[in-house]
C-alpha cells in the first residue's frame, strides 16, 4: 500500500522539531557550546540522498553539522543491506561507538536505513548493542523528529520495524545538501523486480513514484539555488509513473525537466535493462540537457545465469540496446553492474560474461561478488560458487575491464572536454579533480574554484581517470 504522507503529517513532525529544538538550545546554552550531529551513510546515492534529508531534519532540530563522530551529540549511521560487507562495516561501525557513549552519557546513537528494514538485524541491534538509543527502517525516515523527541522525553529505546505495507512518500523534508553545485533528486523509491540475489525490494517496499509536480517543483529549486548537475534516482527509473500516470513515464519526466530554464546537467540511475526502451534513447539523445551517459546494468553474460536470477532479457536483447545507444548518442559513457559468482555459475558462464565485456565495451564496470542475502531465493540455492573460485574469476574479470577501460580512455588523449571541478583531488593535493558531462573522472593541474566548468586538454590515459591540463 503507498502511503502519501499528508499536510497534517508533516506539520505535526514540524512540531516535534520545534520541541527538540528547543531542548537542544536549552542544553547548547547550558555547555556554552552547540550541540552537533554526524550521518555516517553506508550504501547506493539513493542513502546519499536520505543522509542529505535526515541532515536537514538533524539543522532544523538546532544540531550543527559535524564530520566527527568524536564530537557530536547524535550520530546517525544510515546502512545498507545489499551486500553482507557492507552490513558488517556498519554493525562494526556502531559496535566502536560503545567507548563514546561511555565518555558523552548524553550522545544518541540511532542505526536506521535498509539494513534494519530486516526484523533479523534489527533485533540483532535491539539485543547486542544496548548503547544504540533507536533504529528504524526506510519508511520511518521522514519521522525522525517524533523519534527523537519520545526518546528525550519518554527515555526509551525505539526500535521501529516496517511492514509489507509500509510505502511512505513524504514530501518537503528539509534537506541539507553535502554539495552546493551537484544533487540527488529521488523521483521513485522502491522495487517491483524481485531479482533472486537482491534485498532491496524487502527493504525499500514496492515501486512508488512521486508526483512530477513535486518533482520539477524540486527541480526548479535546485536550479535557482544554482546547481549545475542534477542526479535524478530510483531503483528503477524506467518504471516511473507506473500505477500513478497512464500516458506519462519517465521519457516524458526527462523532457520536461530539461525545458527547465538555467545551465545545468541532468543524469539519472538506476536503469533496467528490461524496462530500458528505443523511446528512452531517443530522449536522451533530443535532448541537450542530459548527459550522455547511461549505467545499465548487465549482471551476466550468460543467458541461463540472467534466467536465474529473474532479470527478463537475453544478453542479445541487451547488446541490440547498448547498440542502438551508441548509435544514437555518438559519445555516450556506458557503464554496468557485474556479479561475479552468482550460484551455479559455471566456466562457461563466466566467459560469456568476460566475452560481453569485449563485445560491449564499457567504460567503467562496478564489479561484485555474489554475497547471500536472508530470504532472497538465490540463497537458499544449493550449487553456491566457492569463495576461491568467485575470487580468481573477480581477479580475471577486473583484469579485462581494465584493459578495456584503459583503451577507450586513450581515444580521448589530445582532446579538450568540459570538466565541472569538484576542488582539490582525493589522491593528490597538488591536482583538481572534477567530472565531464559523461561522468569520465578528470584529473589536472590549475586553480579553478569547486563548482565551475573549466575546459581541459587530456593528456594521459589511465584505466578508471584521464589525466589533463587547463585550457
Amino acid at each position: 500500500m503507498i502511503t502519501r504522507i499528508t499536510e497534517e503529517q508533516t506539520e505535526k513532525q514540524r512540531e516535534y522539531a520545534s520541541l527538540v529544538r528547543m531542548a537542544v538550545n536549552a542544553a547548547s546554552s547550558e555547555r556554552g557550546e552547540p550541540y552537533r550531529f554526524c550521518v555516517v551513510t553506508y550504501g547506493c546515492q539513493q542513502n546519499e540522498a536520505d543522509s542529505e534529508r535526515l541532515a536537514g531534519m538533524l539543522s532544523q532540530m538546532g544540531y550543527e553539522k559535524t564530520d566527527s563522530e568524536d564530537n557530536a551529540d547524535m550520530i546517525l549511521v544510515n546502512t545498507c543491506a545489499v551486500r553482507e560487507h557492507a552490513e558488517k562495516r556498519a554493525l562494526s561501525v556502531t559496535g566502536g561507538y560503545k567507548h563514546l557513549k561511555e565518555k558523552n552519557p548524553a550522545l544518541m546513537i540511532g542505526v536506521c536505513g535498509c539494513m534494519v528494514s530486516q526484523e533479523h538485524r534489527l533485533d540483532d541491534i535491539k539485543h547486542k548493542y544496548p548503547y544504540v538509543d533507536f533504529a528504524f527502517g526506510t519508511s520511518y525516515l521522514w519521522q525522525l523528529p517524533e523519534i527523537i523527541y519520545k526518546r528525550m522525553s519518554k527515555k526509551r529505546r525505539l526500535f521501529l520495524l516496517d511492514t509489507e505495507d509500509d510505502g511512505n512518500i513524504a514530501e518537503d523534508i528539509p534537506v541539507l545538501r553535502e554539495c552546493r553545485y551537484r544533487a540527488w533528486l529521488s523521483i521513485m523509491y522502491g522495487c517491483n523486480n524481485f531479482c533472486t540475489y537482491c534485498v532491496v525490494p524487502h527493504v525499500r517496499g514496492r515501486e512508488r513514484s512521486r508526483y512530477k509536480e513535486d518533482i520539477i517543483k524540486e527541480a526548479k529549486e535546485l536550479i535557482a539555488d544554482g546547481v549545475k548537475d542534477i542526479t535524478l534516482l530510483g531503483q528503477n527509473v524506467n518504471s516511473y509513473g507506473r500505477g500513478l500516470y497512464e500516458d506519462y513515464g519517465f521519457s516524458e519526466l526527462l523532457s520536461d525537466i530539461n525545458a527547465l530554464d538555467g545551465d545545468f546537467t541532468l543524469r539519472f540511475m538506476t536503469s533496467h535493462p528490461k524496462d530500458a526502451t528505443k523511446k528512452l534513447i531517443d530522449t536522451m539523445a533530443e535532448c541537450e540537457k542530459v548527459a550522455p551517459q547511461l549505467h545499465l546494468p548487465l549482471q551476466s553474460g550468460s543467458d541461463r545465469v540472467l534466467s536465474r536470477m529473474n532479470r527478463h532479457y537475453t544478453y542479445e536483447s541487451y547488446k541490440k540496446l547498448a547498440e542502438y545507444a551508441r548509435e544514437k548518442i555518438p559519445n555516450l559513457t556506458l557503464t554496468s553492474d557485474i556479479m561475479v559468482g552468482f550460484p551455479g555459475e559455471t566456466e562457461e558462464d563466466f566467459e560469456e560474461t568476460l566475452k560481453a565485456l569485449e563485445e560491449i565495451r564499457y567504460d567503467m564496470v562496478y564489479s561484485f561478488i555474489y554475497s547471500k542475502r536472508k530470504n532472497t531465493p538465490a540463497a537458499e540455492y544449493e550449487d553456491q560458487v566457492p569463495e576461491d573460485v568467485k575470487g580468481v574469476r573477480f581477479r580475471r574479470m577486473l583484469s579485462v575491464q581494465s584493459d578495456i577501460g584503459l583503451k577507450i580512455n586513450e581515444g580521448y588523449v589530445g582532446k579538450t572536454l568540459r570538466v565541472l571541478c569538484d576542488g582539490e583531488s582525493k589522491n593528490d593535493e597538488k591536482m583538481l579533480s572534477g567530472r565531464t558531462d559523461g561522468g569520465k573522472n578528470v584529473c589536472f593541474a590549475g586553480n579553478v574554484p569547486a563548482g565551475e566548468y573549466i575546459n581541459v586538454k587530456i593528456t594521459e590515459a589511465r584505466p578508471f581517470v584521464l589525466m589533463g591540463e587547463t585550457v
